[in-house]
């Protein structure tokens, strides 16, 4: 590019800086450009690899995924709201737990709890085993489930409400309207669900969830489960203390609310989300206070 004369000048260079040069023609470099070298190429290159291999070899596959990591919070989640809100249940409740015993008591002769086994979550959800093996006798290849009630059996705990062995003769019955079985006080408890409170202890030993589908008798779920289709569904997640299907039709009654509870379960489980079950909790507290759905 060509300058005019008037425009052309002598000045200095600035902002030049100047390397040393080595014998052998390469850049000599400080101790602390060595370092920094050596910390960058081999250190932090060192740690990449081993971190990536931690991450492989130590890190589940589902953590991997995003959706199945949404699904463990979303669990742990629920199992925290459970084990506060027992808690919070059994501190409100303590005056209940005083004095209906002593009512209970004095209303009828027999215990103040009433025991009963119910069908819990089916935690089994494919073969025990992936392969078994031809050259022995393979003495596991049978289910250690001795009785099969498609889900892991537990003790519900209740204030009685009815007369002491009220099954003795005619076995596991649905309770009805004005059932003869039912004591006066029973009558109360289970028309203001008072008799459920115990099984906040269920709750907490992580057997019940606060909200979910009804825990069933066994005979009742192997009859339904032979005669309504995804009846075993219900069972894929852990029964609750209250749920939609509760809050929506009461007790059973007949081979048809039967039905209509599975529909509402089924729902729960297809739609379950935390506001869900809040909203769920909300409504029970509307039917405690106003009896519905109760005999």
């Amino acid at each position: 590019m060509a300058l005019p004369v008037s425009s052309a000048g002598y000045g200095a260079a600035s902002g030049v800086h100047t390397v040393s040069i080595d014998r052998t023609g390469n850049p000599a470099l400080g101790m602390g450009q060595y370092a920094s070298y050596y910390y960058g190429e081999y250190f932090k290159g060192i740690m990449f690899l081993l971190a990536t291999t931690m991450f492989i070899l130590v890190v589940p596959a589902f953590l991997a995924k995003p959706a199945r990591v949404k699904a463990m919070l979303s669990r742990v989640a629920k199992r925290s709201i459970d084990i506060i809100g027992s808690l919070v249940g059994i501190i409100l409740t303590l005056p209940v737990w005083i004095i209906l015993p002593i009512l209970i008591k004095l209303d009828s002769r027999g215990p103040v709890f009433y025991v009963q086994t119910r069908v819990g979550r089916n935690r089994r959800q494919r073969d025990r085993r992936y392969c078994q093996r031809t050259d022995v006798d393979d003495h596991r290849k049978r289910s250690r489930r001795r009785v099969d009630t498609n889900g892991a059996p537990f003790n519900v705990y209740k204030f009685r409400t009815m007369v002491d062995k009220a099954e003795a003769r005619s076995g596991p019955v649905w309770a009805t309207a004005n059932d003869p079985r039912v004591t006066t006080l029973g009558a109360i408890l289970r028309k203001t669900r008072l008799d459920e409170i115990p099984q906040f202890i269920n709750v907490l030993l992580g057997q019940m969830s606060l909200v979910g589908p009804r825990p069933e008798r066994p005979n009742f779920v192997e009859k339904y489960g032979a005669k309504f289709d995804d009846y075993a569904r219900r069972l894929n997640v852990k029964p609750g203390l209250t749920g939609l299907a509760q809050v929506e039709s009461g007790y059973d009654s007949s081979d048809e609310s039967v039905r209509i509870k599975l529909e509402h379960d089924l729902k729960y489980i297809n739609t379950w989300s935390l506001w869900l079950d809040i909203k769920i909790l909300c409504r029970t507290v509307i039917v405690v206070l106003t009896g519905r759905g109760a005999c």
